[in-house]
């Protein structure tokens, strides 16, 4: 809080990483486990992924307080074959568990050449292009993927059954920037459709079904309904590859036995999550990596742009651009995001 009482709102990143860790402190984590939460969250922030960053305080810290979710699990790593990690979250905080299977994977990959963890018995877990980035630091190329709570229905059906998916890939490059790909399983975010239904307009019949599992063009109907898969049925499909890879193989829950946070924040979820990760440094010099990564961006930039002032760009840049410009200028909260921060961590012993 500022001498005239209002609230800060441009953090430096480790005044506002000092400030949630102790926050996730007050909630009940420890020092080190916070500090796994948090990295993944500011990285979220700085990358303007609010809506996935510390704002998350509220969502994790509702049901950290119902125990909903343990604030000091017992996460165990199992080394079931030399190139695989089975994490059992025991119901932590997302990022925490995440962090946990992203270095059970990174172990992996850098004695093998290529590792994979699965991890069950988690929850949300942020944005993934935090984790891609982590792992293309250390030169680790990535495909990383979590199941959801169910918001889409099956390709011609009538409720939903699969979640909003997110699945990410990230390529290192040491002497530049890393490709980075993180995208969900729906055309458009469900906040699409409620800020077209608060302007009256219509939406294009692609973006979701209403109640019915029919394509609808009205925003409330969409809302009552489901959102539509990318690519229609090759969506649905990549849908299902996600959950089976994050909550089947995973053993953790999958499909309609993920529990809503929303509908049940006093159970677990069993969330899971997937990992793959391969050792870029095994199969050429960094320089040889650099090289081609340049090239490889240099013909898709090269491209002429079809709207003049709109340039080719490569997945990853608006993001790491956002954080380069906010590491320098400040990252910017949500004064209600400040507040709920500063409240859990007056609560930190």
């Amino acid at each position: 809080m500022s001498e005239s009482g209002q609230v800060r709102t441009v953090w430096t990143e480790d005044e506002l990483t000092a400030l949630a860790v102790r926050a996730f402190q007050g909630l009940g984590l420890t020092k080190t486990d916070a500090a796994d939460v948090v990295r993944v969250l500011v990285l979220a922030d700085l990358f303007g992924l609010s809506t996935h960053g510390l704002s998350r305080v509220e969502s994790y810290g509702d049901r950290l307080m119902v125990q909903g979710i343990r604030a000091q699990p017992n996460i165990q790593v199992q080394s079931p074959a030399p190139a695989l990690r089975l994490v059992d979250g025991d119901n932590g905080v997302g990022p925490l568990v995440g962090m946990h299977a992203l270095r059970a994977a990174m172990d992996a990959a850098g004695q093998f050449g290529i590792g994979m963890a699965f991890a069950r018995g988690s929850n949300h877990f942020g944005p993934i292009s935090p984790y891609s980035l982590i792992a293309a630091q250390e030169g680790f190329a990535s495909i990383i993927g979590s199941n959801a709570t169910t918001t889409i229905a099956p390709w011609g059906g009538s409720d939903a059954r699969l979640g909003n998916s997110p699945l990410g890939f990230g390529v290192p490059n040491p002497g530049g920037q890393p490709f980075l790909l993180d995208m969900a399983m729906s055309v458009v975010a469900r906040a699409k459709i409620r800020n077209a239904f608060k302007r009256g307009e219509t939406i294009p019949d692609t973006w979701a079904t209403d109640d019915k599992g029919r394509a609808t063009t009205d925003p409330k109907a969409a809302l009552d309904g489901f959102l539509q898969p990318i690519g229609g049925h090759k969506g649905y499909g990549l849908a299902l590859m996600v959950d089976m890879f994050a909550g089947l193989l995973s053993n953790a829950a999958y499909l309609t036995h993920v529990k809503s946070w929303v509908d049940a924040p006093d159970e677990p979820q069993n969330l899971g999550h997937f990992f793959i990760l391969i050792n870029t440094k095994v199969l050429g010099s960094p320089q040889w990596l650099t090289d081609r990564m340049m090239d490889f961006a240099s013909i898709l930039h090269d491209s002429p742009p079809a709207v003049e002032g709109r340039s080719v760009i490569m997945p990853g840049e608006i993001e790491l651009k956002k954080m380069a410009q906010q590491q320098e200028a400040g990252i910017t909260l949500d004064p209600a995001v400040v507040k709920l921060l500063q409240e859990h961590a007056a609560k930190a012993s």
